[in-house]
């Protein structure tokens, strides 16, 4: 689906959460494009599970496509966990530019509802886990001069978030890091931005928390291929965004984006309006 994906022959990628979903997407459209892959997560073993996927499931299905691939299991709530996968990553592939902070813990509830160490989870995974990955790689990124750091979170528009304060609180914190570490690298050649797509996006946490039907989803396809377009802006004049995927893809020339819904009709931009109640597309 992508539009005229970048050449990223001999470039690689440390990705977040690449067992299924959008990680997974993100994942093969980069190899698609001759990207070498870093394949992350939790899940290695997926055989007493009621849920397909494993990091070495998309490595290898990154390999088929012609790239190369080294998956790393790491647990992004610790910090150690973290810095040693980012050094095995960059003993794999000396060179690694793109780094994607897709990985997040999703829980909808009301303060009341939600128990702190739920709420330590959600705000561990997304915002600490954003911050230890970006900062493993900022020394690296800066020595080479060049790279993207992209983060799967919202523009920052509300003020408050009843019924799901935690998770506002952690995505919204992801933008605010990469947004702080775009004006800290830039004149670097470093680029951050962050991602959000307007509608929800079929994976396991919108079917298992009910976010809706087929009706309101698109397919992952979307987002990868945002980040492909990302990919292809210029980092030092491009950083320091809060994006979304209709943004990104209609200023890449689509008009029509009926080929990612998963049936017929747009849906409605609930997925925006989660964390921009005033939300509405352009006329």
């Amino acid at each position: 689906m992508a539009r005229d994906p970048p050449d990223l022959s001999g470039k690689a990628a440390f990705i977040t959460g690449t067992t299924r979903g959008i990680g997974k997407q993100i994942a093969l459209a980069l190899a698609d494009a001759g990207c070498d892959i870093v394949s992350t997560g939790k899940t290695v073993d997926d055989s007493d599970s009621d849920l397909d996927g494993t990091i070495h499931k998309t490595a290898e299905a990154c390999e088929d496509r012609g790239v190369d691939a080294h998956a790393i299991q790491v647990n992004l709530r610790d910090e150690q966990q973290v810095e040693a996968a980012v050094e095995e990553a960059l003993d794999v592939f000396d060179e690694i530019p793109i780094v994607v902070n897709n990985a997040s813990a999703i829980q909808l509830a009301s303060v009341e509802d939600m128990p702190v160490d739920r709420f330590d989870l959600v705000t561990d995974v997304n915002v600490r886990g954003t911050y230890a990955t970006s900062r493993a790689f900022v020394p690296h990124l800066k020595e080479l001069g060049e790279g993207h750091i992209l983060t799967n979170a919202p523009p920052v528009k509300m003020g408050s978030a009843p019924g799901k304060a935690a998770y506002s609180w952690s995505k919204m914190g992801m933008t605010f890091v990469t947004r702080s570490l775009a004006e800290e690298l830039r004149g670097e050649g470093v680029a951050a931005n962050a991602f959000w797509p307007v509608t929800a996006i079929d994976t396991r946490a919108t079917r298992y928390f009910g976010l809706g039907t087929e009706d309101d989803w698109r397919k992952p396809e979307i987002l990868s291929d945002t980040v492909m377009e990302l990919l292809k802006r210029d980092p030092d004049e491009f950083t320091g965004n809060a994006v979304y995927d209709e943004e990104v893809l209609r200023a890449a020339g689509v008009e029509d984006f009926s080929e990612y819904n998963c049936t017929p009709g747009d849906p409605a931009p609930t997925s925006a309006q989660m964390f921009d109640p005033e939300f509405s597309r352009p006329e």
